[in-house]
């Protein structure tokens, strides 16, 4: 069932000699991307208030877009019709579809799983939708990216074990029927996700029934879902050994200082996260691993840049004064320069951890987020 292709790889080229942390290169038939990396989200084919050149600039190699967001607007089929994602949201470089699964399973009161998949009511229109593991791929072929997710049950949490190792081996099922169903993967390098919740040794067998599939990358999911952040820490440092060292991996929906270097130091290396803009449009800033919120008082009369060390249009522009009349003033200048400068701020930092691992600097650059409990 081997998936993996010539217009896909992963080169490692360094690793810390302290922690499992490494730097590589993964390839894709849009560009490379540079590990480890964050990777900003669009769900709907658009980094909230950021153009594609805005998002270069800022330093993004490869973006995110849901299949389940699309799927309900505007269809695959306008988007194929297009010529695919990359020309009809205008980006050029590396695009990753998630399979929408975390989407349709947060839908509780409007889904019905089966072992064929599930049976939802739109939100949008109140249509009743079925996904299943080969529509899910025939939709994210029409959508053209260069890695799709597999289709998968993500338990929520709190939940009994029982819940969870069902949800797990459903998971897999399904992953196997996506690997039948996949038919470009020369184009779309198909990864498998990592469930099991937090049951360290379901995460375990999870990882180990995964990898004898051979998929070109691997992502770990169910995470970040509402459990304590230490249960997140175990469950990487768990489960990412597990993976196969020549091939990437992702940690779904994480993307805050402190754990991205926890889960960098257990050997991931892709992330993605909406708190950036998220954050941006409530007019809060990501500064040095700290959120400060510009309604404050405080910058009404802070005439210095956001952050002078950082290279992005808004801090070499503009002062906090300004960041914070126009965030009291809602204009929506406002929400895309704190977008923009946030989405800059995560890229430099992963940047920063990939020069550190290159130069085996890692635990000495990064001790405060390693050994500190903040």
């Amino acid at each position: 069932m081997n998936q993996q292709k010539i217009n896909f790889s992963f080169q490692c080229q360094a690793s810390c000699s302290h922690t499992k942390a490494r730097a590589g290169v993964f390839v894709t038939p849009h560009g490379v991307v540079e590990t480890p990396r964050f990777m900003p989200v669009g769900t709907l084919a658009t980094v909230k208030t950021l153009t594609p050149a805005q998002l270069e600039v800022a330093g993004a190699q490869m973006v995110l877009a849901n299949t389940y967001h699309l799927h309900l607007q505007p269809g695959e089929a306008i988007i194929k019709q297009a010529g695919g994602l990359h020309r009809f949201m205008g980006w050029h470089g590396p695009i990753l579809t998630d399979s929408g699964g975390f989407q349709v399973f947060s839908l509780s009161q409007l889904r019905t799983i089966t072992e064929e998949g599930v049976t939802f009511r739109s939100p949008r229109d109140g249509r009743m939708i079925d996904i299943t593991p080969e529509r899910c791929m025939e939709i994210q072929h029409a959508l053209g990216a260069d890695v799709i997710m597999a289709f998968d049950e993500c338990p929520p949490y709190p939940a009994e074990r029982t819940e969870v190792e069902l949800a797990t081996q459903r998971t897999y099922r399904w992953l196997k029927r996506c690997i039948v169903a996949h038919n470009r993967p020369d184009q779309q390098a198909l990864f498998g996700i990592v469930q099991g919740g937090v049951y360290l040794d379901l995460r375990q067998k999870a990882a180990e029934s995964l990898v004898e599939l051979d998929l070109p990358g691997y992502a770990i999911g169910g995470v970040s879902v509402g459990e304590p952040a230490e249960l997140i820490h175990q469950i990487v440092e768990t489960t990412a050994p597990l993976l196969p060292w020549h091939k990437p991996r992702y940690l779904m929906g994480v993307g805050t200082y402190r754990e991205m270097v926890l889960a960098i130091a257990s050997g991931i290396d892709l992330f993605d996260c909406v708190i950036p803009t998220r954050l941006g449009r409530h007019g809060t800033a990501l500064v040095q691993g700290e959120r400060w919120n510009l309604k404050n008082a405080r910058f009404r009369e802070d005439f210095s840049p956001l952050d002078a060390s950082c290279p992005c249009y808004c801090c070499q522009n503009f002062s906090r004064a300004y960041l914070n009349h126009l965030v009291r003033s809602r204009e929506s200048l406002g929400y895309m320069l704190l977008s923009h400068h946030n989405v800059t701020e995560l890229i430099r930092f992963t940047q920063a951890i990939r020069a550190a691992i290159l130069s085996d600097q890692f635990t000495t650059q990064f001790a405060h987020w390693l050994f500190t409990s903040c």
